[in-house]
């Protein structure tokens, strides 16, 4: 297989990755939950509080993506939160951004840079890399992390379950079901560990005989639950994103243990009238 042609941002000659268009979508949801968010942050950092503010991102990509089939770039999810958070009520006040590639994660702090920003860059596994981020996060402040990963195999529970030990830890969680669509029959088989990985101890819950479409919900169900049982609490508006074909493709689940959070976010979730989990 040929491998695929590095790109660059004519803008600062930077590396980008490349996205769908469906993307901005993704993109808008957060940018409004952030503005939303702006005095709820402004409650936690100085002068009127005394703790911090903070946005993680572990599949950071390098910043600034190219949309697929075209020569437009625009601004990957870390930088439209850093922007977003700018003009709010408040800022954020600290920054850790990973990716797998240290190529991307290095793109991505010097693009926060260029815009006035520091941000605390890693490069490794997620599922490896969220024990330094939670270790430089200070325990009493108010946290947002935004998990995007390119399939369920990327997003462990693990990661999950550690950062929801912090108290004031709220997420906004990319989940794949063009993955679990595609891949369903593979992940379910004896052997593979992905669904393991990513809902422990499903298989002890769900029964595997039944067609796809009601085990997939099943699945999510049982992962939502394990998230409830976390003491965090799942979104009622989960939107569905879909791609210009009308394939389905994932879902963005906010999770917080606030009811505000939760207000904020379904005053902002639904865009245009999109369908949501099982829509």
């Amino acid at each position: 297989m040929a491998k695929k042609s590095v790109k660059h941002d004519p803008a600062d000659g930077l590396i980008v990755g490349e996205v769908g268009r469906w993307a901005a979508e993704k993109h808008e949801r957060l940018r409004k939950y952030i503005d939303a968010a702006g005095k709820a942050r402004a409650k936690y950092v100085p002068p009127k509080g005394w703790a911090t503010a903070s946005y993680i991102e572990l599949y950071s990509g390098a910043g600034r993506s190219l949309i697929e089939g075209t020569d437009r770039v625009i601004d990957g999810s870390a930088l439209v939160a850093y922007k977003a958070a700018q003009s709010s009520a408040m800022p954020f006040t600290d920054l850790h951004l990973s990716d797998l590639e240290k190529v991307n994660s290095d793109a991505v702090a010097q693009r926060i840079k260029a815009f006035g920003g520091i941000a605390h860059s890693y490069c490794g596994p997620a599922d490896r890399i969220v024990d330094s981020v939670l270790r430089a996060l200070n325990p009493h402040g108010l946290h947002l992390a935004f998990l995007d990963p390119f399939s369920l195999g990327q997003l462990p529970f693990s990661i999950i379950e550690k950062m929801l030990k912090l108290r004031r830890m709220d997420m906004i969680v990319h989940v794949s079901l063009l993955d679990l669509q595609r891949n369903l029959d593979d992940y379910s088989s004896i052997g593979d560990p992905t669904l393991d990985n990513f809902a422990p101890g499903w298989r002890d819950a769900i029964s595997v005989r039944q067609a796809n479409a009601p085990l997939r919900a099943a699945l999510i169900e049982y992962w939502l639950g394990l998230i409830r049982s976390l003491g965090s609490k799942p979104a009622t508006g989960i939107p569905l994103v879909v791609g210009e074909q009308n394939q389905r493709l994932y879902w963005l689940v906010y999770l917080s243990s606030n009811p505000l959070g939760h207000k904020l976010w379904n005053s902002v979730q639904n865009l245009t009238g999109q369908r949501s989990l099982f829509g």
